[in-house]
């Protein structure tokens, strides 16, 4: 019984050493390539940076852009599931939340950004659904 206190007060004067900006990865997020699902000129379904590579236990903020007149629903639930999702920010508003988002439908041209930590390793597919066929897809590489 006494091992267990010891390690928790241990424990306990660790963390309380530990400069708080140490323990927030967020801080230090890099930003990725912007992926680009459409473009301005009337090339709806071009992609821009399809796959994106990332390294496991990184922060990082990704903003998805939608450019072209189309209804995009952006699906990638298996990444999402994989990431600790710090926010997602639509039009400078911060959405925080306990879990991941099933997609993202972007109705309009717009933006979303999401800052998260990626966890684990692996080749995550995404989507916009219904638009595959026309080259849609892509891939969430964490190493």
């Amino acid at each position: 019984m006494r091992w267990k206190r010891w390690m928790g007060l241990t424990l306990a004067a660790l963390l309380a050493a530990t400069p708080v900006s140490a323990l927030d990865l967020t801080r230090k997020r890099e930003n990725l390539p912007e992926l680009v699902l459409g473009n301005e000129e009337g090339n709806d379904y071009v992609v821009q940076n399809r796959d994106i590579e990332l390294e496991s236990g990184r922060a990082y903020r990704l903003r998805i852009v939608a450019k072209g007149r189309q209804e995009y629903k952006f699906y990638a639930p298996e990444f999402f599931r994989n990431i600790w999702i710090n926010q997602i920010v639509i039009q400078h508003i911060e959405i925080h939340g306990g879990g991941p988002p099933d997609h993202f439908e972007f109705d309009d041209p717009g933006e979303i950004a999401l800052e998260f930590v990626s966890i684990k390793p692996g080749e995550y597919p995404w989507s916009v659904r219904g638009l595959e066929a026309k080259g849609m897809t892509g891939k969430f590489i964490v190493k």
